[in-house]
């Protein structure tokens, strides 16, 4: 497929790739192992100038694509997973920042794209996780400024973030029409951080909840239109959803590439085990849904691109990318046997990882219901 990257594009795949072998790669493992967030891969990869691959010119990114994001994505999750997460946070952030934030917030998009800057965004809740509608934080008027209360949940970097964009509630009404979007400079007094969650998988994101107990915020603290965040976040979602998804295929792309060399080395019966026709249908499988998912995730890129809606190639990229890549790092591990499920060997790591991407930015049974959604549209 690369034959029809850009010349832009192909530079970017190859300084991803370059920065993941060379420094991700022989640090992933001890970052899933310590469990610690690695300041120094975050700043390597700020002082690459990966952070504001698509975001414009004039605001200090590069200016490439949607497409150029989901390559470097891919890349950066073929050596880690969790680090790869790390790296959509800021590009995500810039992007927002330079489309709803003020002025000053604006300022601050330089010390985000040079790593100074932690940014980190707080919408799920304790009880409201794909229900963004009924979050229950709130941000009241307070003479000039903002008064915030609530908990927020599942916050990736929540525990070393400077600045939170935190999604309250605004308004007397329920539902959506009373969400907006509160940035928050994460020394203030009354933000408690909870401890770094013990997950399955994705360690080194000091991911925590985060309480808001009688935060004062200043007026210019609102991104964005009062009361309309719930709308920014869907959209916002519909690129992260792409994000996502590129982080499952990079992952999907690790493991079948670990399956193939290790089946090739691996003896069984005086053959190396690629000869058996059960390995080779599932390596067949791995690069035919590999292909698949890779020309979704891009089709879907390139219509946001040009400005089209892709609340439903997004979804079907999301969904049909991470079921893909939870299936074939499972196959992949079964084709390395019992040392496939010995930390010595990297799949073992990618099985763990790759769990959340079926969960993570809207649940995969949530992108069905997207995407039924628009089907219904499409038919009226």
């Amino acid at each position: 497929m690369d034959r029809f990257y850009t010349d832009d594009q192909k530079a970017l795949r190859e300084t991803a790739r370059r920065f993941a072998e060379a420094e991700i790669l022989p640090r992933a493992a001890a970052i899933d192992r310590d469990d610690r967030f690695d300041r120094a891969l975050y700043k390597g990869m700020a002082d690459l100038g990966l952070f504001g691959i698509c975001l414009r010119e004039g605001a200090g990114g590069a200016g490439l694509d949607s497409i150029a994001a989901c390559i470097a994505m891919e890349e950066l999750a073929r050596c880690s997973g969790a680090v790869a997460n790390a790296f959509a946070i800021p590009v995500e952030a810039v992007l927002f920042f330079d489309q709803h934030g003020t002025e000053a917030h604006k300022a601050l998009i330089p010390q985000i794209l040079s790593g100074e800057i932690i940014p980190a965004t707080a919408v799920t809740e304790p009880d409201h996780g794909s229900d963004v509608a009924g979050i229950k934080t709130t941000a009241s008027r307070d003479g000039n400024g903002w008064l915030l209360n609530g908990t927020k949940a599942w916050v990736t970097l929540g525990g070393v973030a400077d600045r939170i964009m935190v999604f309250a509630r605004t308004g007397s009404e329920t539902g959506h029409k009373a969400i907006s979007c509160l940035l928050v400079d994460g020394a203030l007094p009354g933000i408690a951080r909870g401890r770094n969650e013990e997950l399955l998988g994705m360690h080194g994101l000091e991911d925590c909840q985060i309480a808001f107990a009688d935060v004062r915020l200043p007026a210019d603290s609102l991104m964005g239109p009062e009361n309309q965040a719930f709308k920014m976040a869907m959209s916002n979602f519909n690129f992260s959803r792409l994000m996502m998804a590129s982080m499952a295929l990079g992952m999907a792309q690790a493991a079948f590439e670990d399956a193939t060399a290790y089946a090739k080395s691996r003896r069984q019966f005086g053959q190396a085990i690629i000869g058996f026709q059960a390995v080779q249908f599932m390596l067949a499988d791995m690069a035919t849904d590999i292909a698949a998912a890779r020309l979704l995730i891009h089709h879907a890129a390139r219509l946001h691109d040009v400005g089209q809606p892709i609340a439903k190639e997004a979804a079907q990229a999301k969904l049909f990318t991470t079921d893909m890549a939870m299936k074939h790092v499972s196959n992949a591990l079964q084709i390395h046997g019992g040392n496939g499920y010995s930390r010595e060997y990297r799949i073992e790591r990618l099985f763990r990882d790759v769990r959340l991407a079926q969960i993570y930015e809207g649940t995969n049974q949530i992108q069905r219901l997207i995407i039924a959604r628009q089907v219904e549209k499409e038919a009226a």
